[in-house]
């Protein structure tokens, strides 16, 4: 019925006048009605606001998710490439030290990346990433990819090796002054930290601060030294002396950096 009454409606609306009588109805409704639909828009207006807003929020929300995301990855992408490029400088300079003088002769370098350090600051000890495969054995000499002293390994695997740094309280190495050939030993100074000491230097014999402290590397048939004669080991800092004492207290600073070791060098005999 509602159909039908509509039909006629629009029918009679079309083929009447402007004037005539359902235009006018038209009209006066219109009229009455405008507020109300004024209104309403009015009332609605907030709420479409509040959703249109909500929606753009989020849209907004969803798409900075996906560019965090994307930061990140980009961000990681960064951080390898940055390793690899640091990887490569060091590797390079390793290259250098074993065709450069200061290689050690009769030695071949194994190079192995540091895999593992200390748990603290007490333990001066870091794994590396070749072990017994690689020929590496106990009390081999490690240094940096300088050609710097290190340490030595102090264990090992087949595929992993543990490497003493000259920090360790119980490390020591008989060491010579580069510069006037005085002997001593080089060990760990006292307290924490990276200082060394050149001991047993006796008060007649000469050492200067900033002469370079090396390997004494003795050739003894009967007992050889365990290092390669002449790799670098620090730089005098100190030199004292007292009227009790009968050696001078010569202080050293390392030339390795053990704050950045990545890559460290194995020093493994030719013939083994």
């Amino acid at each position: 019925m509602l159909v039908a009454l509509s039909l006629i409606l629009i029918t009679g609306y079309f083929r009447e006048s402007d004037n005539g009588t359902l235009h006018g109805v038209q009209g006066a409704t219109a009229s009455v009605l405008r507020p109300f639909q004024i209104g309403a828009e009015r009332v609605a207006r907030p709420f479409q606001d509040g959703y249109d807003w909500l929606a753009g929020f989020f849209h907004a929300k969803s798409e900075n998710e996906a560019l965090r995301e994307q930061l990140q990855a980009l961000r990681q992408q960064a951080i390898q490439n940055m390793t690899a490029a640091q990887e490569n400088r060091e590797l390079r300079n390793a290259l250098k030290f074993r065709s450069g003088p200061m290689y050690p002769s009769g030695y071949d370098q194994v190079a192995a990346e540091v895999i593992s350090y200390g748990a603290n600051d007490f333990q001066q000890e870091l794994v590396i990433s070749a072990g017994r495969n690689a020929r590496i054995r106990l009390n081999d000499p490690v240094t940096d990819s300088q050609g710097f002293l290190v340490g030595h390994i102090s264990k090992t695997t087949s595929k992993t090796a543990e490497v003493s740094l000259l920090t360790d309280g119980d490390f020591s190495v008989a060491g010579r002054d580069a510069y006037t050939g005085t002997y001593g030993l080089v060990s760990h100074g006292q307290g924490a930290g990276e200082t060394l000491i050149l001991d047993l230097v006796p008060k007649d014999k000469v050492v200067r601060e900033n002469d370079l402290i090396v390997t004494a590397g003795r050739r003894s048939a009967r007992l050889p030294s365990l290092y390669p004669r002449n790799i670098a080991i620090g730089v005098v800092t100190s030199v004292g002396q007292t009227d009790v004492d009968i050696h001078q207290a010569v202080q050293i600073a390392p030339l390795a950096d053990f704050s950045s070791l990545n890559v460290l060098l194995v020093l493994v005999p030719k013939d083994r």
